[in-house]
């Protein structure tokens, strides 16, 4: 694969906030209707804004900055006094324990984590699966390095009380030889959650075949009422071969400082750690104490944000299921709804600008996340709640302008 398209198959077009899609200008020909009125709303990111951090976040960046050199030049893998903090609360969250010192590295971002772990674990030819739909930056990463993708389906749409996993093609994929298996939980885009059984079969089956696991809990926080979560780590008999990536930037609103962590296999922590070191050093040093406060917010507030965010998302399901044609299974967990659309009478991935253009709403389009979910997009509802169901309530309205 030549570098020209090993980065043209990157595509950031349709990443968060990326101006392009602000500045789109020769739509002109393709619009018809007058233009919607409302507030811009960009459901491709949450907005922190109208979901600040938490109190003391912006404080305890500024200590980090008074401690100067120590914290600026932390180790590779993070501040051990940092990491200590951190792995004694992850391991309670998770119910197993987390070696801070060799189990652990702190980096840019989960969006970090993501790249360090899956450089660390495929090379050219290497086969590994991934779900469909899922974060869109899985399988752009395993292209890049050249890794061959062996997809599996997720019904999510039809499942019940289960993310929907079809764990046939996922066995006949490490039949298949597939060296590691990638996926978030809950799901990104869908908010589903993989049930204690789809769990529980997926760590027997990467133990059976030898399998390297990276699972990514970037929601694991933010679970709605009613709904259990079971974490791989504290089911598998092979946990040297996982590798969970978490951070602070969605449920917690930290996603300016670009922190994330992974955390498992000591010997996958160590190769990141080597790549982190050439690729960016350290996740920023200063950026690292805030993480004192993850885990440790102020009584209530987590239940709090959650209660809010489900206010939102009840809301925005009504709108949707009360027009015809669209679908939406409920989400379980996160910010993310991944509606599917009526026919159109224009292209689903045209009818994305034109929602922006004429009705001041960016999506993500849903052949980010698979290339069999044209007719779906996804909306982070992490919004003023009133701006999110006027945005809806005009995307409604603009699919019955363009309804087939």
């Amino acid at each position: 694969m030549s570098v020209q398209t090993k980065f043209s198959r990157l595509g950031t077009d349709n990443a968060p906030g990326q101006a392009v899609r602000q500045q789109m200008t020769d739509m002109a020909d393709m619009l018809r209707g007058e233009t919607l009125p409302g507030r811009p709303v960009d459901f491709s990111h949450g907005d922190v804004d109208a979901f600040p951090p938490p109190s003391r976040s912006f404080e305890v960046f500024a200590e980090g900055v008074a401690i100067g050199g120590q914290q600026a030049y932390a180790e590779y893998r993070g501040d051990i006094g940092i990491r200590e903090q951190v792995a004694t609360r992850l391991a309670s969250f998770t119910g197993a324990p987390v070696d801070a010192r060799d189990g652990m590295i702190l980096t840019n971002g989960t969006q970090g984590a993501l790249f360090l772990a899956v450089a660390s674990t495929v090379a050219r030819g290497d086969k590994v699966a991934i779900v469909q739909p899922d974060y869109f930056a899985n399988r752009k990463l395993i292209e890049f390095f050249e890794g061959e993708i062996l997809p599996i389906r997720m019904d999510y749409a039809a499942a019940q009380g289960r993310a929907g996993l079809n764990l046939d093609q996922l066995a006949d994929a490490f039949k298949a030889g597939a060296r590691m298996f990638l996926f978030s939980n809950p799901n990104n885009p869908a908010g589903v959650i993989y049930s204690a059984e789809e769990i529980a079969s997926i760590a027997t089956l990467a133990s059976k075949y030898g399998a390297a696991v990276i699972v990514d809990q970037l929601y694991s926080r933010q679970i709605y009422s009613g709904i259990s979560y079971t974490h791989l780590r504290t089911i598998s008999a092979d946990a040297e071969n996982i590798i969970t990536i978490m951070g602070p930037s969605k449920t917690e609103s930290r996603s300016g400082y670009r922190l994330g962590v992974g955390f498992g296999s000591r010997m996958i922590v160590a190769r990141m750690e080597k790549l982190q070191a050439i690729v960016s050093l350290r996740a920023g040093g200063y950026s690292q104490a805030v993480l004192r406060t993850w885990f440790n917010e102020p009584d209530g507030w987590l239940a709090q944000r959650i209660e809010h965010h489900q206010a939102i998302r009840d809301d925005l399901l009504k709108i949707l299921r009360s027009a015809a044609g669209f679908s939406a299974r409920t989400p379980e967990a996160g910010s993310y709804l991944f509606p599917g659309l009526p026919k159109l009478v224009v292209p689903y991935a045209d009818f994305g600008r034109i929602l922006r253009m004429q009705a001041g709403v960016t999506v993500t389009p849903g052949t980010e996340f698979s290339p069999t979910s044209a007719s779906s997009l996804r909306l982070n509802f992490s919004q003023n709640h009133a701006a999110a169901v006027q945005a809806v309530t005009r995307l409604v309205t603009l699919v019955d302008r363009y309804r087939a």
